[in-house]
């Protein structure tokens, strides 16, 4: 088969820029290995920047989105038994952010893709990008005996970390940047009532703990744990347990627990590859860059990839400018490191680090009464949190 824009990987950044090529008149396909229900069934980040709630709805895909996400002007940090509240609004020029979970997000890119007929692979197996430096690249693919191949003018990785994309670019052209931490996120889904209307990030000498949420009748919490541990180290009640301690007295009071729906437990490491672009193969999101949960930019940031690859596509085939395809690779790594920094701050600031020393605890005492006490350091917080511009 041919077309004009072979994207690997069917999460949410390959199909949504498989929408927002398909609104252009931009023939693509998407070729996902695992099924449908496998992708819808992974639990992820659900707190969009404005930026990217603006290309959902430029995709025609915001509407869900609009009518049940919960718009956050804020959320709280709770240390040494009290909580401040970060005032996004205040000090983001009115900006905000919305809580709608990733499988959702996904859902509505289905649904979109199924309604205009969309091309989806699932179940593409072996799949080998070929020919990425020259003018006609191919992709190879497998569904049981059969072998497939796709010609396409320009391939887009967009298969997460262990996909195959990356591992396509030479050893001597691409560079790896990656910091690992000695913790983990034990994450708990469950069918009970958020605990605060806004998410609460909680610094505790126990650990770090987080309140999110999916709905109003959704709650999704994190703590925490070494790398060592698994998700059989905690039953219910003493994930329940420990929560409340990391919390402050009066949130901990008003916790309703119940029965996990899903636990899982991620470890954190921040990893960047460069550059984001080989040949005619561009790198997007998890292929690219991996970031902690912490302050949820990764999503976000494959957004960003995604608006930079979208209009560089639309100025290539209805301008005939390659200006956006020549720069994709520095813009997108330019909004990516401003990611990183963010992140990687955000979780020195919270976490307890098993081997940190008495100074490296002060000064992240310090870091956190300037920021309650400083304009603009919550400026510079709430201007990262919602979104830096593209």
């Amino acid at each position: 088969m041919r077309t004009k824009v072979g994207i690997i990987g069917g999460g949410p950044s390959g199909l949504l820029l498989s929408q927002l090529l398909h609104l252009k008149g931009i023939d693509n396909i998407v070729l996902e290995k695992h099924s449908r229900e496998y992708v819808l069934g992974r639990i992820r980040a659900g707190v969009l920047e404005h930026g990217f709630a603006e290309l959902m709805r430029e995709a025609q895909c915001g509407e869900r989105m609009d009518r049940e996400g919960e718009i956050h002007e804020g959320f709280f940090v709770s240390h040494d038994g009290i909580k401040d509240r970060m005032d996004l609004s205040k000090y983001s020029d009115g900006n905000s952010v919305i809580v709608y979970g990733q499988t959702e997000i996904t859902k509505d890119l289905y649904d979109a893709r199924d309604k205009m007929g969309g091309k989806v692979v699932h179940g593409a197996l072996d799949v080998k990008p070929y020919d990425l430096t020259s003018d006609a690249p191919y992709i190879t693919y497998r569904q049981g005996d059969d072998l497939y191949r796709v010609d396409c003018q320009y391939v887009i990785g967009a298969d997460g970390f262990h996909g195959v994309s990356r591992k396509s670019i030479p050893k001597d052209v691409l560079k790896e940047y990656e910091k690992v931490y000695p913790f983990g996120w034990l994450g708990v889904l469950s069918k009970t009532k958020p605990v605060s209307p806004e998410l609460i990030y909680a610094k505790h000498d126990r650990g770090f703990a987080l309140c999110s949420m999916r709905s109003q009748i959704l709650s999704r919490y994190y703590i925490q744990v070494p790398l060592t541990d698994t998700t059989d180290d905690w039953p219910d009640e003493e994930f329940w347990a420990e929560l409340k301690r990391r919390l402050p007295e009066d949130v901990g009071a008003n916790l309703e627990t119940g029965p996990s729906i899903e636990k899982s437990i991620a470890p954190l490491r921040s990893f960047v590859a460069e550059p984001m672009r080989y040949g005619n193969m561009f790198l997007a999101g998890d292929a690219a860059h991996i970031v902690p949960p912490t302050g949820a930019r990764g999503l976000n940031s494959a957004g960003s990839d995604i608006y930079y690859l979208y209009h560089a596509l639309v100025d290539h085939y209805e301008n005939g400018d390659d200006t956006g395809l020549e720069t994709y690779s520095e813009k997108a790594l330019a909004r990516v490191w401003k990611a990183q920094r963010f992140s990687w701050w955000l979780t020195s600031l919270l976490h307890s680090f098993p081997e940190g020393i008495e100074y490296d605890r002060r000064l992240q005492d310090i870091d956190l009464e300037y920021l309650f006490t400083s304009d603009s350091a919550q400026a510079s917080l709430a201007e990262n949190y919602v979104g830096l511009p593209y």
